[in-house]
């Protein structure tokens, strides 16, 4: 991945990180990472895109990967993405923007097209339909032991991730959400026990890839990740 450049921006009183591939005379398309992703997670897509004929960036959200976390990671809230996004977008001086979002970074893309629609050329949202802002009630019908509600619950996941070490927690969410169905937690299970230590990686997921997330976890933490995705 030696043709993706590593840059800096410095928004909202943060240090973000942008990952970002093409000519800078060519159309952007910004890529946005959901949880637990990382601007690592769009690398082959931006090579591809790249490729086609365009510019594309993909940043690390604030508190994840090599960017800053915020001083109050649990004041964070969506509108402080959006922020973002529009700032990274002014210090890069671009006017117009395809975008990609995937997971929360989809709920991001909603929010950014409906308050800034004239900085966006056409979006796509993955993993979570387009949708404009309202109260949450798609947890309502799910089990208590559901993922989900196990850590909207602040200081839980913390306590349950911090048994392990980062790359740990990483494999175990990986091979979680790459089942065809993703289990339940009994009342006196936590998450991270529903994965057994000798259960493989998924095929399309390397140790390598592995090594990479885990590296990058370990100095983010997982505290504003928590409090952006679900809390």
């Amino acid at each position: 991945m030696d043709e993706i450049e590593h840059n800096y921006v410095e928004v909202n009183g943060l240090k973000l990180h942008v990952a970002e591939i093409g000519s800078e005379s060519s159309p952007v398309v910004v890529f946005l990472h959901g949880f637990p992703e990382i601007w690592y997670s769009w690398r082959h897509q931006m090579i591809a895109v790249a490729k086609a004929g365009f510019r594309a960036i993909a940043p690390d959200c604030r508190g994840y990967g090599l960017s800053d976390p915020p001083p109050q990671p649990e004041k964070t809230v969506f509108l402080d993405l959006i922020s973002d996004l529009l700032a990274i977008l002014d210090a890069l001086n671009i006017s117009k923007v395809f975008l990609v979002g995937k997971d929360f970074g989809a709920s991001v893309v909603s929010i950014f097209v409906l308050l800034h629609q004239e900085r966006v050329s056409g979006f796509v949202t993955l993993g979570m339909p387009f949708m404009p802002p309202q109260p949450p009630t798609h947890h309502k019908p799910l089990p208590e032991g559901f993922y989900f509600l196990r850590w909207k619950e602040p200081g839980r996941a913390e306590a349950d991730f911090g048994r392990y070490d980062a790359k740990t927690v990483v494999r175990n969410i990986y091979i979680m959400f790459s089942r065809s169905e993703i289990p339940i937690a009994q009342e006196n299970q936590e998450i991270m026990d529903l994965v057994e230590p000798s259960t493989p990686l998924p095929s399309w997921f390397s140790e390598e890839d592995l090594a990479a997330y885990g590296t990058l976890y370990e100095k983010s933490g997982f505290q504003t990740a928590l409090q952006v995705t679900y809390r």
